[in-house]
């Protein structure tokens, strides 16, 4: 019997492609663990994460460490995954233990780097050799309704911009927040850089990813004279699959703790002040297991009401303050 497991909690998402990226990373982990391991979905995918705990808990497990399979700490592992792990544990006297986000970690950034030398090393064979000066970065995040989150993003482009030497460097976001990838783009060709590199800062492929590619080939087509690079994501990279063995073993050690300094739910946070204090709960309940797979089968017992999907209430969240910035998505805007 084996009283210690391992949760690893991703987001989910109706790209079959995500799914598939994201099992195989915990396949992988599996490896790297003498327990059990099990994983789960957020929303839009099954297994969901109260399947993943079901399975270890039918296996005798006592304590499980919990980790969010997301780069970083929005909403989703601020208070929907620590919700639904609260609740599951209220309600199955076990022991659940959360891990922080993979965050700002060296080895994320060298990861992240290796993946933008490899778009870099195809190009220059392809098209001759530009210099890292002559070059500008472009670091595209998922993008949040949580500052927090998106400085992070801002963060990692900085740390890749000047580690790898790069002429210039810009951050963008595929969604929810601003400036997205074509205004920014358009933005950054006015510079004079012979080469723009995109890169999108993601774990796994899906609907944003293939949306920032076609973005960059659609600004790429205005401006032929600039040689733009699509970077690839971050995947199975043998140092993300070392950071998430690390967020394990911080559980374990007591040294996992989340940065609260910028929270937006514990600290006042410039433009977000009204946030302080809003109640930890999970926004998804209503699309659990629903996108891919067999996930129309599960029915847990509870009323579907309909919450209006719009990016504009973050999914019942509080408000975005700057959903009418014109250089944010269109699906934040209430009109």
């Amino acid at each position: 019997m084996n009283e210690l497991a391992v949760m690893l909690c991703g987001h989910g998402s109706r790209d079959e492609g995500a799914i598939t990226e994201f099992a195989a990373i915990a396949e992988t982990l599996k490896g790297r663990f003498d327990w059990p391991l099990e994983y789960g979905f957020l929303e839009f995918a099954t297994p969901i994460i109260r399947d993943g705990l079901d399975k270890l808990r039918e296996g005798d497990a006592k304590q499980i460490l919990a980790v969010p399979g997301m780069l970083f700490a929005a909403g989703h592992v601020k208070n929907d995954v620590p919700s639904v792990l609260n609740t599951y544990a209220a309600q199955n006297s076990v022991d659940i233990r959360l891990g922080r986000d993979l965050g700002i970690d060296t080895r994320m950034v060298r990861a992240a780097g290796e993946r933008v030398k490899e778009a870099m090393a195809a190009a220059d064979a392809e098209h001759g050799v530009v210099a890292p000066q002559d070059t500008l970065l472009v670091t595209v995040g998922r993008g949040a309704s949580d500052p927090d989150a998106n400085s992070n993003v801002a963060k990692v482009s900085r740390l890749l911009w000047e580690g790898l030497g790069f002429g210039w460097g810009e951050t963008a976001y595929s969604g929810v927040t601003f400036p997205l990838v074509e205004p920014a783009l358009e933005h950054v060709q006015k510079l004079g850089f012979k080469r723009i590199v995109v890169f999108p800062y993601f774990l796994f492929t899906g609907i944003l990813v293939r949306r920032i590619y076609d973005a960059t080939d659609e600004v790429a087509a205005r401006h032929p004279d600039i040689q733009f690079v699509k970077a690839g994501y971050l995947k199975d990279h043998p140092l993300v699959v070392d950071t998430f063995v690390s967020r394990v073993h911080e559980i374990l050690e007591g040294t996992g703790n989340m940065n609260c300094q910028t929270c937006k739910y514990r600290e006042q946070v410039l433009g977000f002040e009204d946030e302080v204090g809003l109640k930890q709960e999970s926004h998804h309940h209503h699309v659990e297991g629903i996108g891919t797979g067999d996930a129309g089968g599960h029915d847990h017992g509870h009323e579907h009401h309909d919450h209006g999907h719009s990016h504009a209430d973050g999914h019942g969240h509080h408000p975005y303050p700057h959903a009418d910035h014109p250089l944010g998505p269109k699906t934040l805007k209430a009109g």
